[in-house]
């Protein structure tokens, strides 16, 4: 399977909003990747629901939804209503137990479910889970911010998690989310990412070369 590019509107020329999403459309990118922060899980504050129904009428790519927040029970649904697909939430925001609730929940709304870790997080945390999620996202940098540098031992973690997936018989999706560029998106590759999110790299040169050359 080829590999999924989700260009992160984190990163997007909001003085040409209507230029960039015409061009991301016509990309050949499959999916949006939206980041919602509260500003209390990460220090930093994106979006609000409202924002994503007006990239929902605006585009038709897959919604990637990325909850970096310290109440994802409750803001899953808030996006859910608002279109989101796919709604990936933060191991270290719940405690153990609330995990597979929160997932039933999104399953029974007809989406999605993910779940991320930070890079000081073990893979390890996920066995537990290995066929209950549809995504797993590996974070590449600290979650808060776009432009960051990648960290070298995400591509060991991708590795470690498809092998894990392998052996579980899952068919849940690797992603990758942190300083993604062409040479780094071939390193996740080759540990075998499924997904690749791209901020800073896409949307400061043309969308289109970007997203192809992430392939």
């Amino acid at each position: 399977m080829s590999v999924i590019i989700a260009p992160s509107v984190l990163s997007l020329d909001y003085s040409d909003t209507a230029s960039q999403l015409k061009e991301l459309n016509a990309s050949g990118a499959e999916w949006m990747h939206y980041d919602v922060m509260d500003g209390c899980f990460v220090p930093n504050i994106s979006f609000g629901p409202d924002i994503l129904k007006a990239f929902c009428r605006a585009s038709d790519l897959y919604k990637d939804v990325h909850l970096m927040v310290q109440d994802p029970s409750y803001y899953a649904d808030v996006f859910m209503k608002a279109g989101a697909d796919l709604i990936t939430f933060h191991y270290e925001a719940l405690e153990p137990q609330k995990i597979l609730p929160l997932v039933q929940k999104i399953h029974d709304n007809g989406k999605k479910a993910g779940i991320s870790i930070k890079p000081g997080t073990s893979t390890e945390v996920l066995k537990p889970y290995l066929n209950d999620f549809d995504l797993f996202l590996i974070m590449s940098v600290e979650p808060g911010f776009g432009g960051q540098s990648f960290h070298m031992e995400a591509t060991e973690k991708i590795a470690q998690l498809r092998k894990m997936i392998q052996e579980a018989g899952s068919t849940a999706l690797i992603e990758v989310d942190g300083g993604i560029n062409q040479e780094t998106a071939a390193l996740c590759r080759q540990a075998g990412v499924d997904v690749l999110v791209a901020g800073s790299y896409v949307f400061k040169r043309d969308i289109h070369k970007a997203v192809e050359s992430l392939r």
